[in-house]
């Protein structure tokens, strides 16, 4: 006897596709792409734990951290410090100082020219007295 999907119930075509991605259902152990704290990459993930059909905890595939799924949010950068904000706030009310331009130093040309001492495993180290 051969399984008939149609008449099983599966729907074919590009809107069952859709929809099956939406209703997906997940399993213990299926893999999912979430954020990993560690890594801070999203990457693959093993389900380690669900809650009423809702994935509570992941294990990261790459450094099997465990975390709390996070629905592949993550990344987003932290608010500016306070202190940094009230420092460009001090900075935008202080008047701008006008810089005068310098006008270049002359670089100064010594008379003669560095000497390289060479050689100079061959010479005696200097004689001390004992």
């Amino acid at each position: 006897m051969r399984y008939n999907a149609h008449a099983a119930g599966w729907k074919s075509g590009p809107a069952a596709g859709a929809q099956a991605m939406a209703e997906q259902e997940y399993r213990l152990g299926d893999l999912i792409d979430d954020y990993c704290l560690r890594c801070k990459l999203l990457l693959n993930h093993a389900i380690a734990s669900m809650m009423d059909g809702q994935v509570v905890k992941v294990i990261c595939q790459t450094c099997l951290t465990e975390h709390a799924y996070r629905h592949g949010e993550g990344g987003k950068k932290k608010p500016s410090h306070p202190r940094a904000t009230l420092f460009d706030q001090v900075l935008a009310q202080a008047a701008p100082v006008a810089a005068t331009p310098e006008a270049p130093k002359p670089k100064k040309r010594t008379a003669t020219p560095a000497r390289y001492i060479t050689r100079r495993h061959k010479t005696k180290p200097p004689r001390t007295k004992r």
